[in-house]
């Protein structure tokens, strides 16, 4: 109780800040300046007032950005170069013309157009929907649309099978079709078909100023072309494997989406032609004959063709199916 009353008199005793203020300072002092009695006067003496220069309203200037992250200068506009045209000019195909001969079709066995359909023509229609189809789904790439037909030996069917198939596939509408001998040892496409021969694939490897376009010959089978093998030497080999190749089959597919190039080549255990084309083509169809090509021989076939990326199998003179399918007498009448 008694520090409290303590507190409340010690309170009670300690001046205002005001009061303090006013025993150091001396309030009484403070007040109203007075008034000039000749305001003219007071006026006059008075210094005139300095111009204040206008305010400019500036923008806050931009924070410093740490040398790691100034952006950089900007890259120079590319020069300007004239429009490229969305595709190439189409490489026309303007060799000689001939006429197939039918009745030698017959005789060996091919597929001919103006007759019935075959159960021959159906299965090379399979084959030919498989070679489609992959060649679509590289988006027009021309590599897919040079398809080559090679055997492991002799004998095995691969002829009959390329020239069957450039047919097929010629039937397609909207397609062309360029049938190349490259078998310059043994040449027979010509033969079977019953055309002429003349200059061909290796007189445009051999020449510069010849263009295969102008030596594939036109036949009288819409959208199939033949251009045949040509003179063969004993440097055909060095002669597929230059980089002349090269630019003989790109103008054989140059600017045309539409058109496909068969390689008849020789068998690939036996020469060397099948290999060196294996590089220049996207698909490959390796014949083997039923009962006859033994596995070994397939395989090394396919070890030396391994430069194409897609190799089919395509099993020639089958006589049994174990579903029991038989193309061509569908609509046949019984009697």
């Amino acid at each position: 109780m008694t520090e409290q009353t303590d507190i409340k008199r010690n309170l009670a005793k300690r001046s205002s800040l005001f009061e303090r203020a006013d025993q150091m300072f001396g309030l009484e002092k403070l007040g109203p300046a007075s008034v000039p009695a000749d305001l003219r006067r007071a006026k006059a003496a008075a210094p005139a007032p300095q111009p204040q220069p206008e305010a400019v309203e500036t923008a806050p200037p931009a924070p410093r950005i740490p040398q790691a992250f100034e952006p950089a200068d900007p890259e120079p506009a590319p020069e300007q170069t004239p429009d490229r045209p969305a595709t190439e000019p189409k490489v026309v195909l303007s060799g000689p013309r001939q006429q197939i001969d039918r009745a030698i079709l017959r005789e060996e066995g091919l597929i001919v157009p103006e007759d019935p359909v075959t159960g021959l023509l159906e299965e090379f229609r399979i084959v030919k929907r498989e070679l489609l189809a992959d060649a679509r789904a590289s988006s027009g790439s021309d590599d897919a649309r040079r398809i080559l037909v090679c055997s492991p030996h002799p004998g095995e069917g691969k002829t009959y099978c390329a020239i069957n198939l450039a047919i097929a596939l010629a039937a397609e509408r909207d397609i062309e079709v360029v049938l190349v001998d490259a078998d310059v040892m043994n040449p027979s496409v010509t033969r079977r078909l019953g055309i002429e021969t003349g200059k061909g694939l290796m007189d445009t490897l051999v020449d510069d100023s010849l263009h295969p376009e102008r030596l594939a010959i036109r036949t009288d089978i819409e959208g199939l072309f033949v251009l045949p093998a040509g003179s063969g030497s004993a440097r055909d080999a060095e002669y597929l494997a230059s980089a002349r190749t090269g630019k003989v089959l790109d103008r054989l597919t140059r600017g045309a989406p539409n058109r496909f190039v068969i390689f008849d080549t020789p068998p690939a255990l036996a020469a060397s032609p099948a290999a060196e084309l294996a590089a220049h083509v996207g698909q490959a169809v390796l014949v083997v004959r039923a009962d006859e090509t033994s596995r070994a021989a397939l395989e090394d076939a396919q070890q030396l063709l391994s430069a194409c990326p897609d190799i089919k199998l395509l099993l020639n003179a089958a006589r049994f199916s174990p579903s029991g399918r038989r193309f061509g007498d569908y609509g046949e009448r019984k009697e």
